[in-house]
């Protein structure tokens, strides 16, 4: 097909596409004459992944083209390749002080220690999370630093679900898509079961009435 026949099946504009192909999201279609090129049901697919990754995914340009290259280069194992995934969508630091930053890396140390659970003193999302239990500490927020073992069970339940997915697919190259769309999507899926749990069960839990606010003793 034409990019002019891609644009209007995806409904991205063909000056997006082939900014898309110079910045290295896409691969180039297959130039059957001086000025035409044609493109195929895979790019079609492709694209429909970048715009899922941007839209909402939420990465940048430059992280989206990080996944994608893991992605194209291929891995000879399955695991090799998940694992090239999930580093690819770790995210950036934001180290919120360095007493804070201290104290959540004990936080952190001892939840994998009494999960067992194997992790690289590399992994971004280690990272991640020392970063999350410092700022919660410095906001006055230990208390959901001290839930965080169950908020661990729930996410082993999750990601469970999330491999048996990975594991049901034939090929390498589709486990590493799959597991893109469910790691990056399906964040953005969990957050929103949240908020529709937490705004179903704020009707039971919370109460209706304003609390009763003391005066201050004079």
């Amino acid at each position: 097909m034409r990019i002019a026949e891609l644009s209007r099946a995806t409904g991205v504009p063909a000056a997006t596409i082939k900014y898309y192909v110079r910045e290295g999201l896409m691969p180039s279609g297959v130039r059957t004459h001086r000025n035409q090129v044609d493109y195929s049901e895979e790019h079609m697919n492709r694209l429909r992944l970048i715009r899922a990754l941007l839209d909402i995914g939420g990465l940048s340009v430059d992280a989206a083209r990080d996944v994608l290259t893991v992605l194209d280069t291929g891995a000879s194992t399955a695991r090799e390749s998940i694992g090239g995934v999930l580093y690819a969508l770790g995210g950036r630091r934001s180290p919120v002080g360095r007493h804070e930053e201290e104290i959540a890396t004990a936080d952190v140390e001892a939840l994998l220690a009494g999960r067992g659970w194997e992790i690289h003193e590399d992994s971004p999302a280690r990272r991640t999370l020392i970063d999350v239990c410092a700022a919660l500490r410095l906001l006055g927020h230990a208390d959901v630093v001290a839930e965080m073992d169950d908020y661990a069970t729930a996410s082993q339940s999750i990601a469970a679900i999330d491999l048996g997915l990975v594991r049901a697919e034939a090929t390498i190259e589709r486990m590493a898509e799959t597991a893109i769309v469910g790691t990056l999507l399906g964040d953005t899926l969990l957050s929103a079961l949240r908020r529709l749990a937490q705004e179903h069960l704020s009707r039971q839990l919370l109460p209706d009435e304003a609390p009763v606010r003391r005066r201050p003793a004079e």
